[in-house]
């Protein structure tokens, strides 16, 4: 099993490649990348995709790619700026096309029964122009409420944690440096 990072920005000289950067440092060799951008990841269903959703099933060979990565998986790593207080709409993608019925859930009697429990662990690391506070309090806390406590959750995945880097267009190189250096 080995670590996978789920990277979504465009922009090569951002703060989240430095993240990217300093995540991967971390764990050396023994991990993977999945960067949706450099990919050209296509996160929009069509009209034949979407027919195929209600038996779990895909049309996208990239879609087959990332499930047996991710069952091949222990832990998980999103890197990714916050965007109108949530993910972008391209990770947002991500998750509506690779997490399908019968890989990452099925259903059950009981509701939803999430099937990636190879998955020990998420680490979420963002980057956003508001101050953490901001978002936790005032914009509804889609990291914390809907992508942890409900997506990962429902997909069977207990233990994930967020770390976000807030007021980044406010911030100093050296207040960069040190939220590099405690990664």
């Amino acid at each position: 099993m080995t670590t996978t990072i789920i990277y979504a920005h465009p922009y090569s000289k951002s703060f989240n490649n430095a993240i990217l950067k300093k995540v991967s440092e971390k764990y050396k060799s023994d991990y993977r990348v999945i960067d949706l951008y450099k990919e050209e990841f296509n996160p929009v269903y069509s009209s034949n995709e979407l027919s195929l959703f209600k038996y779990g099933e895909t049309e996208d060979d990239k879609v087959e790619e990332y499930q047996k990565i991710l069952k091949e998986s222990s832990k998980l790593v999103f890197i990714f700026p916050i965007w109108w207080n949530g993910m972008p709409a391209i990770l947002k993608g991500f998750i509506d096309k690779v997490f399908k019925m019968n890989f990452a859930y099925v259903d059950s009697p009981r509701g939803v029964e999430g099937l990636l429990t190879n998955i020990d662990s998420v680490d979420i690391v963002t980057s956003s122009k508001s101050p953490t506070w901001y978002l936790k309090f005032f914009s509804g806390n889609a990291i914390q409420k809907v992508f942890i406590k409900s997506t990962l959750k429902q997909a069977g995945i207990k233990n994930a944690s967020w770390k976000n880097f807030g007021s980044i267009k406010k911030s100093t190189k050296k207040q960069r440096e040190k939220f590099l250096k405690n990664l």
